[in-house]
């Protein structure tokens, strides 16, 4: 491969990791204000929005991680860019992508099988998406050329704020899972 289809696989998965931080912190956030019944009105469009976001996400994270794929600077292979610790770049960081990833893809299509997991079971183990996706905030933040630019900063920051937000909101207001749980001595 020449140098400059090299660069455009880069380039792809850059800017697809771009777009499933946004994308991903737009779901989170709509996820947010439908769990937290933080508004009323619009329930079946903010499902819809929510599941469009949600899809766009997974599929931003597949561009990301096969487009690593065409890139011959770092010899990606299948392997490193699913199964976490095997990455020849940044290890450890990578490795918390491809986590956050799987979190991600697998959480989500949880959603098509509720019904036979049963939806409280089913929401239990949805709350994990917010853990996924501080997993991808760290990988976005600690990986790539684009990683301390500040236009990269706010961006993500401008799009993740609002969600982290919500996010700490829901657990920190009377009744939520973690308050009950420190207030009662790490009980839960």
């Amino acid at each position: 491969m020449t140098d400059s289809s090299s660069t455009f696989f880069w380039v792809t998965s850059r800017a697809a990791g771009t777009t499933a931080m946004v994308l991903a912190s737009l779901a989170v956030g709509v996820g947010l204000t439908m769990g937290g019944k933080l508004i009323k009105r619009g329930g079946p469009d903010r499902r819809t929005l929510h599941e469009i976001l949600s899809l766009a996400t997974m599929v931003a994270i597949a561009v990301h991680g096969l487009a690593l794929l065409g890139d011959t600077f770092y010899p990606f292979s299948l392997a490193n860019i699913t199964i976490p610790f095997l990455a020849p770049y940044k290890p450890l960081v990578t490795s918390l992508g491809v986590i956050a990833a799987w979190g991600i893809i697998v959480l989500g299509l949880s959603f098509y099988v509720r019904k036979h997991i049963g939806m409280t079971r089913w929401k239990v183990i949805h709350r994990f998406t917010a853990i996924a996706w501080l997993l991808g905030l760290g990988h976005t933040f600690a990986e790539g050329p684009d990683a301390g630019k500040l236009w990269f900063i706010a961006l993500i920051l401008g799009t993740a704020a609002p969600a982290l937000a919500l996010l700490i909101f829901r657990h920190m207001r009377s009744g939520a899972p973690i308050r009950e749980a420190l207030a009662g001595g790490g009980e839960a």
